[in-house]
């Protein structure tokens, strides 16, 4: 049987990916991830995952597995796929994989200033549980991020 390379589909990331990534990372975001956390990520087993549909990435995420936690690190729906319930699908299953592999809890941080992202984990059940100032870096200083949680039944 040969495999469809359009058909829409989940897949572990690889080091030959990255070139791709990069793109959909610098345009999403004003700091972007760098190329080497990418590799350090990969070289250290994280649960790292990409949506592809047409042959072509269009979303990603990056997760590590502490003891019995899942932490969130990275979630990129590529700019032109977004507001199609794509990053839904993409947390969804990270909550599955996780759920899988006998995670308790996921746990993540989000800027402040992205509402998107928090109405998203709101609808998915994720619960502020903190706060860290100054976490991430904005165009004036730091922004601050929202610590959310989501309890694996």
């Amino acid at each position: 049987m040969i495999e469809d390379v359009y058909a829409a589909s989940f897949r572990a990331m690889r080091e030959t990916d990255l070139s791709a990534i990069m793109e959909i990372e610098n345009v999403a975001y004003e700091f972007p991830w760098t190329e080497g956390i990418f590799n350090d990520c990969l070289a250290n087993d994280y649960q790292a995952t990409l949506y592809i549909n047409q042959g072509v990435i269009q979303a990603y995420s990056v997760a590590q597995y502490v003891v019995d936690e899942c932490h969130l690190l990275n979630l990129c729906v590529r700019n032109d796929a977004q507001n199609d319930g794509l990053g839904m699908r993409m947390v969804k299953r990270l909550m599955n994989q996780a759920r899988k592999n006998n995670m308790g809890s996921i746990f993540l941080e989000v800027r402040a200033s992205n509402v998107a992202a928090i109405h998203l984990y709101d609808k998915l059940g994720f619960n502020e549980i903190g706060l860290r100032r100054d976490y991430y870096p904005a165009k004036n200083g730091r922004e601050d991020a929202l610590v959310l949680a989501h309890e694996i039944f």
